[in-house]
């Protein structure tokens, strides 16, 4: 004989509740996470732009936070600041790119260190590799121009298929430039 399969039916109100319950949990469980790892991940991030500032100035014994701009850091070696790292921002072909640029007091580059960005692998991402990253150290922002003239070795020869990130990296780099120089001259 054959048995007969009930189905429990569940209403609307039940059905909601369920979900209601689910996501709750779902939020608690992603909160709780969030609440451990974020400090770590801070953490992390701050280790990491140190490093990265490190690398920027080399001879530099310490790093200090600039009052009054977001994100500027002196580079100081015996107590004197040798260099200034600032943040810059441009728009590239792939979306922006986010870096940190190494200047000297004097105005001239030591170097810069592409945070993200989303450039054509193989192309536009040679930007943050030599030789394209060595051919701005020590210019001014006069000397920071973007050729396709192999003979203007005063300016930036432009990365073979990746104009415009060459482009949007100078324009970063220059912008930086101006920026420290502005801030120096300001306070002489």
């Amino acid at each position: 004989m054959p048995t007969k399969q009930t189905t429990k039916k569940y209403s609307i109100a039940q059905i909601a509740l369920n979900l209601m319950v689910a996501c709750f949990i779902s939020g608690l469980v992603i909160a709780v996470t969030y609440y451990i790892t974020n400090p770590i991940a801070i953490k992390k991030a701050a280790i990491e732009k140190t490093a990265t500032m490190k690398e920027l100035v080399t001879d530099a014994d310490s790093f200090k936070a600039v009052e009054g701009k977001t994100e500027w850091f002196t580079a100081d070696k015996g107590g004197k600041t040798v260099a200034y790292v600032i943040p810059a921002e441009t728009k590239g072909y792939g979306g922006p790119i986010e870096m940190l640029v190494a200047v000297t007091t004097e105005g001239k580059v030591i170097n810069y260190s592409i945070i993200t960005a989303k450039e054509t692998p193989g192309l536009g991402d040679n930007a943050s590799k030599e030789p394209f990253e060595s051919k701005f150290r020590g210019k001014g922002s006069s000397d920071l121009v973007v050729t396709k003239d192999p003979t203007q070795t005063k300016n930036i020869q432009a990365m073979t298929g990746a104009t415009i990130t060459s482009k949007a990296v100078t324009k970063g780099v220059k912008a930086a430039v101006d920026e420290v120089v502005q801030f120096v001259g300001g306070k002489k």
